[in-house]
């Protein structure tokens, strides 16, 4: 006999199943020689976002896997890796290159160029971690993208790639699903957006505080580079350069500079951008700042000091360029690199 209660039960809808949670596969793609941090680095990130997401969700969203062209590497630090193969029929989601002194080599590997033409196009995104940006662009991934290296290599990667955008400073490149990163630890920041993007900011917060790292560093890598005056040895305006820096508290005028190049003033201007891809002024800046961190970082002059030393106008005018140029002020700055 059935009741109505009975009739009403079978007229409720069903509850729709609950999908399983979606399970991440990230590969991380090595080599002889590779730099040991770059995978470190991004693997622990990666590791510990499964813990927290297992404590707050109750799953682990990543399946990480260490992947090589052999059986095992050996990094530059010397420590030998356990690797699995470069699989080609399980689903992917990321793909992260890492970099070190091998990357020349595995960017020449056929068999690692292949399996990323092949993996690339299936996968969600694709990454690297420093010089990993030339592995990637060896099999035509960043072809007309923007993307970065360590501040070391930008130059280089510049030269051999020229429809790539190389953006020196920052310390990640994102321009689509493609992914750069600059020098070694930086594959931190890279795994820690990666972690956001999928997991959001309670996540991604929760594994920077664990690990004791920002989760978004203050700054670019202009700020860990000694080389942000130009490169005096190669280009065409090289003597004038090394004059600047031996007088940059003296007359730095237009009309002294195009005089010193025995050029009209516009003609310097004209000639000197095309040169450099600098105002001559924003090359003065570039400098002084150069200079500055000379100083803060080798000496313990104050910085009102430094920045009269420098040819500043004061120290609030040296901070604001430190600020454009470097990412971060100058006291900053001291406390990271000073002695």
């Amino acid at each position: 006999m059935t009741t109505v209660a009975d009739h009403l039960l079978a007229r409720m809808p069903k509850s729709p199943p609950i999908p399983p949670p979606k399970i991440r596969r990230v590969d991380i793609v090595v080599f002889p020689g590779v730099q040991l941090l770059d995978v470190s680095g991004p693997l622990q990130v990666f590791a510990t976002a499964n813990d927290e997401a297992d404590k707050e969700l109750g799953f682990r969203p990543y399946s990480l896997h260490v992947v090589a062209n052999g059986a095992s590497v050996t990094s530059s630090s010397g420590l030998r890796i356990e690797v699995e193969p470069l699989a080609s029929k399980s689903s992917l989601d990321t793909v992260i290159v890492a970099g070190g002194p091998g990357s020349d080599n595995a960017a020449n590997c056929p068999e690692v160029r292949a399996w990323l033409r092949k993996r690339a196009p299936q996968a969600r995104r694709v990454a690297s971690v420093c010089t990993g940006a030339f592995v990637l662009a060896s099999a035509g991934l960043l072809e007309k993208c923007r993307a970065t290296t360590h501040w070391a290599y930008c130059d280089e990667l510049s030269r051999r790639f020229p429809t790539i955008t190389v953006e020196p400073d920052p310390i990640f490149v994102r321009d689509g699903r493609v992914w750069t990163s600059a020098g070694v630890t930086a594959g931190i920041d890279l795994a820690l957006a990666l972690v956001e993007e999928d997991m959001g900011r309670a996540i991604a917060l929760a594994v920077a505080r664990y690990l004791v790292v920002f989760l978004k560093r203050p700054g670019g890598q202009a700020q860990f580079s000694r080389a942000l005056s130009l490169q005096r040895a190669d280009d065409r305006f090289g003597a004038l350069h090394d004059w600047i820096d031996s007088n940059l508290v003296g007359d730095l005028s237009l009309a002294v500079l195009a005089e010193r190049c025995g050029m009209s003033e516009r003609s310097f201007s004209r000639h000197y951008l095309a040169a450099t891809g600098n105002t001559p002024a924003r090359s003065i800046e570039r400098l002084r700042v150069d200079a500055a961190c000379r100083l803060l970082t080798d000496t313990g002059l104050p910085a009102k000091r430094i920045a009269k030393r420098c040819g500043f106008r004061s120290e609030e005018t040296m901070r604001r360029s430190f600020v454009r140029t470097v990412g971060v002020a100058p006291q900053q700055y001291r406390a990271r690199f000073g002695t």
